[in-house]
């Protein structure tokens, strides 16, 4: 029994940390609409191994288990408290950023626009680049005069709530409206180059 108590607590508290630092490929894999549930099993999960350690603790004076939980949970606290999210974008841009000024390229030269039937501002990327544009691969493209601002999204949520890298060809922050998003954070990474995050 003490060791069912103490597997529990080690895989409880590694599905909780995977889905932690993993959870922008998740919301990929799962979509918006099933990530919910996904959070509820793993945090039941988690909680049902945390209710069980302190079980093992008082009943069978079993420590590790209890341990293991606690630490855990030490760890998701300084998760919050560390800027996670942000160092993953960072690190998105960079490593990704030559192979999306590629693709800005391929559109001023006219070789990429928009090709998705349904709307004329959107634009599937071929299976190479379809890493560069989270929620199925796509960008969106706004003509500006002669030029383009593009949007690589980060995170696609439902409807108008969206994250992603904008190309501003002029290098001017873009305007609330601008991809149909009301954005409630306009930040500058790069020249041309901006994060937007919409609600």
């Amino acid at each position: 029994m003490k060791k069912v108590i103490l597997w529990l607590s080690i895989i409880s508290s590694l599905f909780i940390m995977f889905l932690q630092f993993f959870q922008w490929e998740l919301i990929e894999i799962f979509t918006p609409f099933l990530m919910p549930f996904v959070w509820l099993i793993v945090y039941g999960f988690f909680l049902v191994g945390f209710i069980v350690a302190i079980i093992g603790l008082f009943k069978k004076k079993d420590w590790k288990p209890f341990g293991i939980q606690i630490i855990t949970i030490l760890l998701l606290l300084l998760l919050f408290l560390i800027p996670f999210n942000q160092i993953v974008l960072d690190i998105d841009f960079k490593v990704n950023k030559s192979e999306r000024d590629e693709i800005i390229l391929k559109i001023h030269d006219g070789t990429f626009s928009p090709n998705v039937s349904h709307n004329s501002s959107l634009m599937h990327l071929p299976d190479k680049y379809d890493h560069l544009s989270k929620g199925g691969g796509d960008i969106v493209i706004e003509k500006q005069g002669e030029h383009y601002s593009v949007l690589f999204f980060t995170f696609r949520g439902v409807l108008d709530s969206f994250s992603g890298f904008v190309y501003s060809p002029n290098d001017k922050k873009p305007q609330s409206g601008s991809f149909g998003g009301d954005f409630k954070q306009i930040v500058k990474i790069d020249e041309n180059w901006y994060f937007v995050a919409a609600s």
